[in-house]
């Protein structure tokens, strides 16, 4: 076959096939939800938190990009263990968020916990994310069929990397209105509703507590419940289908514009470094604020 283009499929095209793999039902019901319920859990540096919980995501789909077939196939054959897994675990993180307390350290001092951003949580978050949308069928074999179709090892991370890349960038959306709205910072999302005593230990509960809580426990309950329904099960061929059948569909448009994967690698490193820069300036920021009081 031969190729017009950088690679056989289109770095492009395996963007858009990523952000179409994002929107299949056993994908979005979990990483969807637990992302928006982490940031609210957060609260502080949208644009830091959302790139942990994203590098957890790249995590575990990038060594199946690189050919681990071994953990793909213990995706699919502990499929159903992992999505209870999941549910279970978001409804211990839906407590803990209500009381404010940052995982994997539950007993870390109020204060720490307060002016501390939860790195080690947000990472588990988003690698448990990964796990459940490497469970999704269609999302793991559509990742795995267009790397296969790149003809070497570079080409394969570089599709893989796009696929994954065009996965969260929603979030990277998401997290930026979600800032420039000041949405978090609103008086009421920062108001004490009430205080908690458990074990001995006063905890104050605001309203974004609730907001990340509430959110954690209706879609772990939710995950379990489906599961229980038998609606989590291996999904039909059609979504893979569909993803490929996109991946295939934009690089034969831009067959003859081999320049454009060019641009879409300059514009990525681009945006990604602002990105960046933006997430650790404002990280240094919180944690100047916080040094002075």
């Amino acid at each position: 076959m031969e190729t017009t283009t950088l690679y056989q499929i289109s770095l492009v095209a395996a963007f858009i096939a990523g952000m179409v793999a994002l929107f299949a039902p056993c994908c979005i019901s979990y990483l969807l939800p637990t992302y928006f319920a982490n940031i609210f859990k957060e609260r502080k540096n949208i644009f830091f938190m959302t790139l942990i919980y994203s590098l957890g995501i790249f995590a575990v789909m990038m060594p199946v990009v690189l050919g681990a077939r071994s953990l793909a196939q213990f995706f699919f054959r502990f499929h159903d263990v992992t999505y209870l897994i999941g549910g279970i675990f978001l409804l211990i993180v839906s407590l803990l968020a209500l009381l404010g307390i940052k995982l994997p350290m539950p007993n870390i001092s109020q204060n720490r916990a307060e002016n501390s951003h939860d790195i080690a949580s947000t990472f588990t978050l988003g690698i448990i994310s990964g796990i459940t949308s490497a469970c999704c069928a269609p999302v793991l074999l559509g990742v795995i069929t267009i790397s296969v179709l790149s003809p070497t090892l570079l080409s394969s991370l570089g599709v893989g990397f796009s696929y994954v890349l065009g996965m969260v960038a929603p979030l990277y959306i998401a997290s930026v209105f979600i800032h420039r709205g000041n949405l978090l910072q609103k008086p009421f999302m920062k108001k004490k509703i009430t205080d908690m005593q458990l074990f001995g230990k006063t905890y104050p509960i605001f309203v974004t507590n609730i907001v990340a809580s509430v959110t954690f426990f209706l879609t772990g309950a939710l995950i379990l419940m489906l599961l229980a329904l038998g609606k989590l099960g291996m999904p039909d061929e059609s979504v893979t289908r569909s993803i490929t059948a996109v991946a295939t569909f934009v690089t034969n448009q831009f067959a003859r514009f081999w320049f454009i994967d060019i641009i879409f690698v300059l514009l990525v490193v681009y945006l990604l470094f602002q990105y960046i820069k933006n997430a650790f300036t404002k990280k240094e920021s919180h944690t100047s604020e916080h040094s002075c009081h």
